[in-house]
């Protein structure tokens, strides 16, 4: 298939130079979407439908469509609808399927196979060995799809429709993160042309979850769809400053915004002046009265402010033209623009609506009490003003040490000024760690799309995490999004989750804990340690884990990170830093606890778990910064501690 489109000869179908470059560009993306991946194989099921059904047909099942040099389709593609029952068909419901066989590959080539003959009553319902072997092999290199391995509930998840928004709350180890990335893929196929016209976004935390994860659709063959952060999105600023957790709460709540659309609006002062427009040897005169009129229609609309101040001088010039016709003048559109452009009107425009610039704006706001005080008042506490304002108020906005939260304020400022464009759909991760604020700048990304927001309200580890998913839809803007719940856990072992969901009850009270299908006996070990011995412990611990086949994460406390990789460094040993890519030569990762969220090893050595939760601003945060860390293991988990461990690990 790669061939036929490289040997595509476009010189005699093209008319002009424009025409032959975009559809060369063309061609040279569908020769990228076709590209072979050695060790990831053309199919991975087979369906065999009843005679009665699809004409007794058989499909082979794959990451994509395949056709032979004829066109006869050959593997279809995982999304079709005739692919469906691979993932939904069971025994109790075999949806027309005579047999089901799932294929086993090692390193690109065909290993094993196994069948499932679902409509005959005579086998009864098993577990699949070679789909458990596929959720448990190693982890090396960037994350992988699970096109072969997606459970029915998933399934429901991947292919709901483009129309409506859907939130999955899911534990560790549920595939939250893939079936939201393999929903892209699908909406892709079901919707091409419309998400071609509107675009597809996935927002990650940081920069090295998005590296984990960037292969994914590639591996489908879906090519398009960004990648960004949410500071990717407010980048208006650069972001230099800090604040403390209370500066940061109270600049990502959503009353912000109604303190800043007072601050935008603000700038509109009504006219004192009658407005005298001189064309030729006339003079037209506008009373204030009426100038005023035509600025509370504009402000009672609410519309941008931006848009208001574009319109305003289109607005005085049509009550001039109408002054024309009642002279019996027969003024046209281009008199209208002309009068629009008039420099008396400019001035008016100039006074009455005067342009605003975002950055400028939340820069008053932040270093003028007054002005502060004046547009929160009602909203804001006088504790909560001071909070927020800067001691030492910066000269301009280039010299400001702007925060993470300034940035949202001022990409919230810009979107009250001029309309944020919307993309067709948006994929939202690890979303419980996101601020009221940063929901708001999210919902303006996705206003006339839709959107999949994936996460985990255990694992919120920001003083501002989300408290309830109802809460969370709303500042998005999608209170009508339904709200699905992954409960079974195919990556983390059923010894760990049950160790590390000792906490939910102190920091998540009324979740219901992952039930992990997976047991691993042996795959949890808590090893204590003197205080002097701990860092040799810890490099020992990973050498036995670099004996096991896959990936190894060593995961502390971030102010901890500079001895640990002294201590790596002088036992010779190797590691990489997050978002770097494992190898068979460098499997192991030295991951700050901040950091550890989204990411996954095959085997994990947890480094002094009360320096985790010691770490974090307050107990609750703490907690969860720990849950994470213990849930990040696919094999096994070695936890180390001098110090005690904190109470709510006790059984």
């Amino acid at each position: 298939m790669r061939e036929d489109v490289q040997a595509l000869d476009i010189r005699d179908v093209t008319a002009n130079w424009v025409n032959a470059a975009v559809l060369s560009a063309q061609i040279d993306e569908r020769i990228k979407a076709l590209a072979d991946l050695s060790h990831t194989p053309l199919f991975f099921g087979r369906l065999d439908y009843l005679p009665t059904a699809q004409e007794g047909q058989t499909f082979y099942i794959g990451r994509r469509h395949v056709h032979d040099a004829d066109g006869d389709p050959m593997v279809v593609d995982w999304r079709a609808p005739v692919s469906q029952p691979f993932y939904r068909a069971s025994k109790k419901d075999p949806r027309d399927v005579a047999l089901r066989r799932r294929f086993g590959y090692t390193g690109g080539e065909l290993t094993a196979y196994e069948d499932e003959h679902l409509s005959d009553p005579a086998e009864g319902e098993r577990t699949s060995r070679l789909l458990q072997a596929e959720i448990e092999r190693p982890r090396v290199g960037p994350m992988r799809d699970i096109v072969a391995t997606i459970q029915p509930e998933q399934d429901e998840i991947v292919r709901s429709g483009l129309s409506g928004s859907v939130c999955v709350q899911g534990g560790p180890g549920t595939g939250k993160t893939a079936v939201g990335l393999h929903r892209v893929a699908y909406l892709l196929y079901a919707h091409r042309e419309r998400l071609a016209r509107t675009g597809t976004l996935v927002i990650g935390p940081n920069r090295s979850f998005l590296h984990y994860i960037e292969q994914v659709l590639p591996a489908l063959g879906e090519l398009e769809v960004k990648q960004a952060t949410v500071g990717d999105l407010v980048a208006h600023v650069e972001v230099r400053g800090e604040d403390d957790p209370t500066a940061a709460v109270v600049k990502g709540d959503a009353r912000m915004a109604e303190v800043l659309r007072r601050a935008v609006r603000s700038h509109v002062t009504p006219p004192t002046e009658p407005l005298v427009v001189v064309r030729g040897s006339r003079r037209w005169r506008l009373p204030a009265y009426e100038l005023e009129e035509i600025v509370r229609e504009l402000l009672d609309r609410d519309i941008r402010y931006g848009a208001a101040r574009d319109a305003l001088p289109q607005r005085i010039a049509h009550a001039v033209l109408v002054r024309m016709e009642q002279a019996g003048e027969a003024p046209d559109d281009r008199v209208q623009d002309a009068v629009a452009r008039n420099p008396a009107v400019k001035a008016v425009v100039k006074a009455v609506w005067p342009a605003v610039d975002p950055a400028k704006l939340v820069l008053r706001l932040l270093s003028d009490p007054d002005f502060l005080a004046e547009h929160a008042a009602g909203l804001l506490t006088e504790e909560e003003r001071k909070a927020v304002l800067w001691a030492k108020p910066p000269r301009s906005v280039r010299s400001a040490k702007w925060s993470a939260a300034d940035a949202v304020l001022i990409d919230e400022a810009a979107d009250l000024v001029e309309r944020t464009p919307s993309l067709g759909h948006v994929v939202l991760d690890e979303a419980q760690d996101l601020s009221p604020m940063q929901y708001r700048a999210v919902g303006r990304r996705c206003s006339t799309g839709s959107a999949t927001v994936l996460g985990d309200l255990a694992q919120g580890t920001t003083p501002w995490a989300t408290a309830s998913w109802a809460e969370a839809l709303a500042h998005l803007g999608k209170p009508d999004a339904v709200v699905e719940e992954l409960t079974a856990g195919f990556r983390v072992p059923r010894e760990v989750i049950a160790y590390a969901s000792r906490l939910l009850p102190h920091m998540s009270p009324g979740l219901a804990p992952v039930r992990s299908v997976r047991e691993s006996p042996g795959s949890l070990e808590i090893v204590p340690c003197r205080a002097e011995d701990l860092p040799a412990s810890v490099v020992a611990a990973c050498r036995a884990a670099l004996r096991h086949e896959g990936s190894i994460g060593l995961i502390a406390a971030d102010a901890r990170v500079p001895v640990l990789a002294e201590a790596l460094r002088e036992a010779g040993l190797v590691w990489l830093s997050p978002g770097e890519e494992t190898t068979a030569e460098s499997r192991l990762t030295l991951v700050p606890a901040s950091l550890a969220k989204g990411l996954e090893y095959d085997y994990v050595v947890l480094d002094e778990p009360a320096a985790v939760v010691d770490g974090e601003p307050d107990e609750r945060t703490g907690l969860r910064r720990l849950y994470v860390a213990l849930t990040r293991a696919v094999s096994g988990l070695t936890v180390l501690h001098a110090a005690p461990l904190p109470p709510q690990l006790a059984a």
